[in-house]
């Protein structure tokens, strides 16, 4: 028995004492009130006084008995001594509290088992024996008269009282047992249920954890589409508490649209629901959500809904980017044999112009066409040039470089360029220590000068161009920043950003960003670009400083 189950006994037992005592005294009472010839003695008052101050010493005593089974023995077998005493004042034999015996017996065999309550009968009958044959010695020989009886009057014949005391010892056995085996049974069945409290508790808690644990965000409803549980990647994924939304609609909550309730009502059971869209949060970042929802199946049915999702914005990211690079490998791969093919001709053509024209006699008109063709086939020549740059790249001569010198010398080089006007501010925010990367010097200034040139042409009207740099979020990472104030990119163009030949600038091959992105790329770096319509655009470069790293 555990010592808080032993201290939930001793409470029981020292409780079934002061009831009973109280009974006993009220009893006592009664009688000396209605019955003034019963002839109740001090004595009997006395000894109703001496069960309450046992029971007030077994209280105080209840936090030794816990640790010490002996104290708890001692208190029964005074418990059953008080019994005999009370026997004996009222009336031996005769007594009508012979039955109170019962009460030490069966919480002996609450405390102390079966076996307890055994030996605690054995006791009981001993002492109630005992007691009688004094009682009837007492009726031979005034010298056996140790203790004068609570009530007088003939007592029964010898074999009667020979009957009534093999009854009693009888039925103190027969009590003790029964009660030992009730009280077996109740404390294996104690035992098993904090097993089982032991192991729901468990169970609760390790359910709780995987629940607490999940990467993606786990919404429980109910039949009304309430919310009842919001884990913690739910909280994470949206921005909101699940203090604030227990019990808020949850398509509200996860701004689905209702047409999707309209799919959940009718959805069978066991099967799920899945829709892909975008989540605004409260401090207005959008991100895109994969949910699937499904039918909560409890015993009794279907209980409510449960909803799961993650955010899908890297993945989804990481994909277009996967497209970009899959496409635009197909490409280079089948336009660099075109590029070369066409390149040849073109230096042909090119070289009989010049030819023609520095040995033919040309009118004015005729002089322009052949300008005009030298134009265009120097034009045609650059953009194959920057086409085959890209789709057949040059090993890189990768070194140690500090990105603020490049940043500083495209700035200069812009601020003197014919493109930047007087309404245009080209700026330049560096720390003071080195930011360093592990890349191809040449080909980070390509970098920076596309997306600066990207920059300037995207503010026709003038604005401000910042180029930055500053260490990532990781010392052995370097971050470069190109920031313009221009006409911004929709949504839809900026899926497309990187594939060739996608540029919305009137001068320039459209190669540019996708140029950006290979160099990146084949750098192990990662680019990331975001824009508003009319606001202007943020491109932002993250490399690596491998040697810092390591």
């Amino acid at each position: 028995m555990t010592e808080r189950m032993m201290r939930r006994e001793l409470v029981m037992l020292v409780t079934a004492r002061l009831a009973v005592s109280v009974a006993l005294l009220g009893t006592a009472v009664v009688l000396q009130l209605r019955l003034t010839s019963a002839g109740l003695s001090e004595a009997l008052y006395g000894l109703i006084g001496w069960t309450f101050a046992l029971s007030a010493i077994w209280a105080v005593t209840m936090r030794l008995a816990e640790r010490r089974p002996w104290i708890v023995d001692l208190q029964l077998a005074f418990d059953t001594l008080t019994v005999s005493a009370f026997v004996w004042m009222t009336g031996g034999i005769s007594s009508v509290l012979s039955s109170l015996y019962v009460l030490p017996l069966v919480a002996a065999s609450t405390l102390r088992s079966r076996r307890g309550a055994v030996i605690m009968a054995t006791f009981a009958a001993v002492l109630h024996a005992t007691l009688v044959i004094v009682q009837y010695a007492a009726e031979l020989s005034p010298m056996w008269a140790l203790w004068p009886a609570g009530t007088s009057g003939a007592i029964p014949p010898p074999q009667v009282a020979s009957y009534t005391v093999a009854i009693n010892t009888a039925g103190f056995f027969a009590v003790a047992w029964l009660s030992g085996s009730l009280a077996e049974r109740v404390r294996r069945a104690n035992v098993r249920l904090a097993d089982a409290s032991v192991e729901i508790a468990d169970l609760q808690a390790f359910n709780q954890h995987v629940i607490d644990s999940l990467a993606m965000g786990l919404i429980t409803t109910d039949l009304a589409y309430r919310v009842l549980t919001f884990n913690p990647a739910a909280e994470t994924i949206t921005c909101c508490s699940a203090e604030t939304v227990r019990g808020r609609d949850a398509f509200a909550l996860l701004q689905l649209p209702r047409s999707f309730a309209r799919k959940l009502d009718g959805l069978p059971a066991r099967t799920s629901e899945r829709v892909d869209y975008r989540y605004t949060r409260p401090d207005g970042t959008i991100v895109d959500i994969g949910l699937s929802a499904a039918g909560l199946i409890t015993s009794t049915g279907l209980s409510g809904f449960l909803f799961t999702f993650q955010d899908t914005t890297e993945s989804r990211r990481l994909e277009r980017e996967a497209r970009v690079a899959q496409r635009m490998a197909a490409i280079g791969e089948m336009a660099a044999g075109i590029a070369h093919e066409i390149r040849n001709p073109l230096g042909s053509i090119s070289g009989s112009i010049q030819v023609l024209r520095s040995e033919l006699s040309l009118n004015p008109e005729q002089s322009q066409l052949m300008d005009i063709v030298l134009r265009e086939s120097e034009r045609l020549n650059s953009t194959i040039r920057s086409f085959l740059a890209y789709a057949r790249p040059q090993r890189p001569s990768v070194g140690r470089i500090d990105v603020r010198p490049i940043l500083q010398d495209a700035a200069l080089l812009l601020r003197n360029s014919a493109e930047v006007g007087p309404d245009h501010r080209v700026e330049v925010e560096s720390p003071d220590s080195p930011v360093w990367c592990e890349a191809d010097d040449g080909q980070i200034r390509q970098i920076v000068w596309n997306l600066a040139t990207n920059g300037v042409r995207a503010m026709p009207s003038g604005g401000r161009l910042l180029l930055s740099s500053h260490q990532g979020a990781t010392p052995h990472e370097a971050v470069i920043v190109v920031s313009d104030e221009g006409v911004g990119i929709s949504e839809a163009d900026l899926e497309a950003i990187f594939q060739p030949f996608h540029g919305s600038f009137a001068r320039g091959s459209g190669l540019g960003m996708a140029i950006v992105h290979r160099i990146v790329s084949d750098h192990g770096g990662e680019i990331r670009v975001t824009s508003n319509p009319g606001a202007g655009t943020l491109v932002e470069v993250r490399l690596q400083d491998r040697r810092t790293a390591e």
